[in-house]
């Protein structure tokens, strides 16, 4: 599996969670707004689906006790076989999922006609999944890492998360290759046969984040940043949400 890198995609869109019964609408209402005939990549965004809010609407309802509205009559099989219409309607080109764990990324290959393309994850120094990577790859599924870095400021202050940006390990080895810990971190992400797409709105940044591809990791290197992984999740959810989608 080649292994790419994208700071962004023009046609890669997300299914919202309270659009799960109505995937073919919510598609075309993305279409529209970006005025293209197709995606080249549309992903489930969170394996849940909640109360409707209206087609192509980011909002998550919410209970009187501040409780996600999880949507119990639509399961993910449903879902899927919504998306794989997609497909071929001519809508799409490729489907994935997105934040899926071996058993539900499991469960999506048993019931599928079309075969995910993708599994979005989290994955970073710090919560490096290495089980869940190794079972994508061996079943076809690209892994692409949405918050190659860690999260980095954001996900501190909303989550009170803990940077891989600072670990002292981690900073030896960017001044051991003369790069920034960001473009050591996403180095890492390319040789485990990964996609990553860091986001940043700072000129300078998104140039460093291309300045990755002259230089390697020496598998010594690889096996010492495979040593400081926590299995620590940044991104958490249940802080707006009030459910813990990942228990």
């Amino acid at each position: 599996m080649t292994s790419i890198f994208l700071p962004v995609s023009s046609s890669l869109m997300q299914l919202w969670n309270s659009d799960h019964g109505h995937v073919v609408e919510a598609c075309k209402d993305s279409l529209k707004k970006l005025r293209l005939d197709y995606l080249d990549l549309y992903l489930v965004h969170f394996p849940v689906a909640t109360k409707h809010t209206g087609v192509g609407t980011t909002g998550s309802a919410l209970d009187e006790g501040g409780v996600l509205e999880i949507d119990t009559t639509i399961s993910l099989e449903t879902t899927w076989h919504a998306m794989e219409a997609l497909v071929s309607m001519g809508l799409v080109r490729s489907i994935g999922i997105s934040n899926y764990d071996i058993f539900l990324t499991r469960d999506c290959l048993a019931y599928s006609y079309v075969k995910p393309a993708v599994n979005q994850i989290e994955t970073h120094p710090y919560f490096q999944r290495e089980s869940l990577v190794k079972f994508c790859q061996k079943h076809g599924i690209c892994v692409t890492a949405h918050t190659p870095l860690g999260g980095a400021v954001a996900n501190s202050e909303w989550f009170g998360s803990v940077s891989c940006l600072d670990d002292p390990v981690l900073k030896n080895l960017a001044e051991k290759y003369k790069k920034t810990a960001a473009q050591v971190f996403l180095r890492w992400g390319i040789q485990r046969n990964t996609v990553v797409i860091p986001k940043t709105s700072k000129l300078e940044r998104l140039t460093e984040n291309f300045q990755v591809f002259d230089f390697e990791l020496t598998k010594e290197d690889m096996d010492l940043i495979a040593r400081v992984d926590r299995k620590h999740r940044t991104n958490q959810p249940a802080k707006f949400w009030g459910v813990d989608l990942f228990a």
